[in-house]
């Protein structure tokens, strides 16, 4: 009998490799011409901060592919000619009437193609959601100092989107040829010649000869179509690509700081909640554009020169310019042979100045402070109370004169006369900014005094307690150590100081008027009149002292 342990052992053959799947196959093919496996490795679980107010940035992105999308369908079905033609078409109150063929294409989308009136409303509520959400997203980073080195390109990038949106928009409003638009198109044409040496030139290239002329709603929509959506693309890629190099700055909260970032990946949490807000946000304008009517184009009727439609008004991100228009007076000078028309030019120019300083304020900032620090920290608006008094007295102007644009509306609904509207909007231009700047100032170093207050005393827990000698006094319970931190967190840089007690006046070859300016200026941000001081750590050690057999560390 063989011994068993001489006996052969049984070889096992190896279990067979299984082919690589199809799509395996065609990722490592890509990878390997591409790169993109170690790309995306290394980037796709890029930690994102996460706040609710970040999507306002996401709703200006979801309503521009909104607008592509639909602006495509609407492309199949508009002429863009201002050929003359009779109408016979399915809308009888309009039968027999001579109209361009961008009117009659316009009515043709909105009553006889299959959907053809949700894709225009969709379209429409997109592009007013698309400039309120620009402009809420730009408030939300101006608040929040969210424009500091390093986004400070971001910022112009973002801010660039503004005018390009607006003017995105008013070319496509005045595209259908309706009585509406015609009225809007002959006010753009009267801002135009009004500009000095270049106004005629302008408005030739624009519209080829005597208004109406028969070019401008063709070159309109080459301008809507083509001109715009490129550059409004190529800043939008811009502006995606420094965010994902930066990063969003996030707000302050325990195990945050300028040196980390406490959020989520970009894959696959990220990329989910994107995914969730892009239906969202195209749920909310289709329903928007099936309850809410809006530019019913057939009740206007087509545009003819000799006619203006009562109560016009242009769409709300125009209200500004409209505004201004309207409360100013209409003076006309004579200068070199020529004639300046004041009462156009004026709101012209202010409109550009206005939006010159909203998008140069961040390099301003930085100038008067002197901070060239990275910041990935965001701030409350209540410690920065110049910053938010600014911010909110342009809101302020924007609403006035948003009102001061519906003036002739106003005067109608509430039976008074519209000379005194218009004067209301003029003094209100000069009175009401301030003011609100004042306003908001002061309620920014109240809330201030008041974080200040629960951070040494605590918060008030409405418990009365009697005192051996008659009194009463609320007890006061100590604030979670994360609560101080947020309260806390925040810089206070030092104002600057003149120039010969400073070192960081080292080289500067600033004109002596501009470096008293600076200084004054920094003062007016950062002096005691700008903040209240946060309370320090020996501050709050001695309205809290440690136990004497107990040894405890300030949170602060």
């Amino acid at each position: 009998m063989p011994d068993a342990a001489s006996a052969p052992v049984p070889v096992r053959s190896p279990a067979p490799v299984p082919a690589p799947a199809r799509g395996l196959k065609v990722a490592d093919w890509f990878d390997a011409r591409t790169g993109m496996y170690r790309w995306a490795k290394t980037n796709m679980r890029k930690i994102f901060p996460d706040h609710w107010s970040f999507i306002l940035g996401e709703i200006c992105l979801y309503s521009f592919v909104l607008l592509v999308l639909t602006g495509l369908y609407l492309t199949l079905f508009f002429t863009p000619s201002m050929t003359t033609v009779v109408y016979h078409g399915s809308y009888g109150p309009l039968q027999g009437v001579r109209m361009s063929e961008a009117y009659q294409s316009a009515l043709h989308i909105s009553l006889d193609v299959r959907g053809g009136l949700l894709m225009r409303q969709m379209h429409h509520w997109a592009a007013l959601i698309l400039v309120a959400g620009i402009l809420t997203h730009m408030m939300r980073s101006f608040f929040s100092g969210a424009f500091r080195r390093p986004r400070e390109i971001n910022w112009l990038v973002g801010f660039t989107l503004l005018p390009l949106a607006m003017f995105e928009g008013l070319t496509g409003y005045d595209l259908p040829d309706d009585l509406l638009s015609g009225t809007g198109t002959r006010v753009v044409q009267g801002g135009i010649l009004s500009v000095p040496i270049v106004g005629t030139y302008l408005s030739s290239f624009l519209f080829g000869s005597e208004f109406p002329g028969t070019s401008y709603v063709p070159r309109f929509n080459a301008i809507h179509v083509l001109l715009f959506p490129g550059a409004m693309s190529v800043m939008l890629a811009a502006h995606l690509a420094l965010l994902f190099f930066h990063k969003h700055a996030q707000y302050p909260g325990p195990g945050r700081t300028n040196k980390n970032v406490v959020g989520f990946p970009l894959l696959w949490v990220r990329a989910a909640k994107a995914g969730g807000y892009f239906l969202l946000v195209s749920g909310t304008v289709a329903l928007v554009a099936t309850l809410g009517q809006i530019n019913p184009v057939w009740a206007y009727g087509p545009y003819r020169p000799d006619q203006v439609s009562a109560g016009s008004q242009p769409d709300w991100y125009m209200a500004f310019a409209d505004g201004l228009e309207r409360i100013m007076p209409g003076w006309e000078i004579r200068l070199w042979g020529h004639t300046l028309v004041l009462g156009v030019l004026i709101p012209l120019v202010v409109f550009g100045l206005v939006l010159a300083v909203i998008g140069a304020y961040p390099l301003f900032e930085a100038w008067v402070t002197g901070d060239d620090g990275d910041h990935h920290l965001l701030d409350r608006p209540r410690n920065r109370p110049v910053r938010t008094g600014f911010g909110v007295a342009w809101i302020s102007l924007y609403i006035l004169l948003f009102a001061g644009a519906g003036n002739d509306i106003i005067a109608t609904r509430f039976r008074v006369s519209v000379n005194v509207v218009t004067w209301v909007v003029r003094i209100g231009f000069f009175v009401l900014p301030p003011a609100a700047f004042v306003a908001a100032k002061r309620i920014a170093l109240g809330l201030q005094r008041r974080d200040r207050d629960r951070v040494l005393h605590g918060r008030e827990t409405g418990v009365l307690k009697r005192l051996p000698n008659g009194g009463v006094i609320e007890v006061h319970a100590l604030l979670p150590h994360d609560k101080l931190h947020t309260l806390t967190a925040h810089d206070q840089p030092a104002p600057l100081t003149d120039p010969p007690l400073s070192p960081s006046w080292a080289g500067s070859r600033l004109p002596p008027l501009l470096r008293r300016l600076r200084v004054r200026l920094s003062r007016a941000m950062y002096g005691p009149h700008g903040r209240v001081p946060k309370p320090t750590a020996r501050e709050y050690q001695e309205h809290h002292p440690a136990p004497q057999k107990e040894k405890t560390e300030s949170p602060l």
